[in-house]
């Protein structure tokens, strides 16, 4: 009785635990294959895994099948490649659970994997391609297939292409990634580089209307209420400022300890005069 329900947790923990997450950043670099483990995830073997260009499916790597290590030297492909451009992924197992397969990317060009560089223009990324002398599927047929897209979302949208491409109308500021792949009779074949981004820069045009806007918006919250509180709080500081000034005449000073009006000449002694108290000055 005991063994049955023993048995049974086993059967019910082995049924309810989730396969393991497939591995990550899968690199192939002169047919060194790298990548590392899926994040918390323990007691984990390894296993890769090839598909030829003329091939049904996948295969295993005899060479390198449950593994515990994260790296495995695939050579042998060469002579794989010769006949049709294999794919390459590794696979997580876990206790008879596996992961799903994560197809390696290239680090760098060779007979089946395209070298790629990227460069940016202002609303345009430009995908450099270098055909491979050596790949194995020369002709007519063999093209370019460039998937690309934002940084951080899937690389849906793709263009097929014999040499060097741009990428116009994308935004300026944005980064944007690429990932090239070979492709025969539009069929994928051969590792895809890995992808690589490129932040697209801004243009003179929308630098010089940035900088309008900036001078619009300093306008709008400097000039304008600096204007306002002078012209409401200042106004008769500044109206002082522009008011002329008046000098009086010499024979208009009055002599204050006398308080008689200095005399204008000696031949007043027929006019009639008065002391003067205020004057007031009429502008003409």
């Amino acid at each position: 009785m005991v063994m049955l329900v023993l048995c049974f947790l086993l059967v019910t923990k082995v049924l309810s635990e989730a396969p393991p997450g497939p591995p990550q950043n899968v690199h192939l670099n002169n047919w060194q294959l790298t990548w590392t483990p899926a994040k918390e995830e323990r007691n984990v073997t390894y296993t890769v895994w090839y598909h030829s260009f003329d091939a049904d499916q996948w295969k295993d790597v005899p060479t390198c099948k449950q593994m515990s290590s994260t790296s495995c030297n695939v050579n042998f492909m060469k002579a794989e490649a010769d006949h049709g451009c294999a794919l390459i992924g590794v696979l997580a197992e876990r206790r008879g659970l596996t992961s799903e397969i994560a197809r390696a990317c290239s680090s760098q060009g060779n007979s089946c994997s395209p070298e790629v560089v990227l460069s940016a223009n202002p609303g345009t990324l430009i995908v450099h391609l270098s055909r491979n002398s050596g790949i194995s599927l020369e002709g007519y047929h063999v093209k370019h297939r460039i998937y690309f897209g934002k940084e951080g979302e899937p690389l849906e949208a793709y263009e097929d292409a014999v040499s060097s491409v741009p990428i116009p109308n994308l935004k300026d500021g944005e980064h944007y990634c690429a990932s090239v792949q070979y492709t025969y009779f539009d069929t994928p074949i051969g590792v895809a580089s890995c992808t690589q981004c490129k932040a697209i820069p801004h243009s003179s045009a929308a630098t010089k209307k940035m900088e309008a806007i900036v001078a619009v918006v300093i306008v709008l919250v400097v000039v304008i209420p600096l204007i306002a509180y002078i012209i409401l709080f200042q106004k008769k500081r500044i109206k002082g400022w522009f008011q002329p000034s008046y000098k009086i005449p010499d024979h208009f000073v009055l002599d204050v300890r006398r308080q008689s009006p200095i005399p204008i000449s000696s031949n007043s002694s027929t006019e009639i005069c008065n002391n003067i108290s205020s004057m007031d000055f009429i502008d003409q």
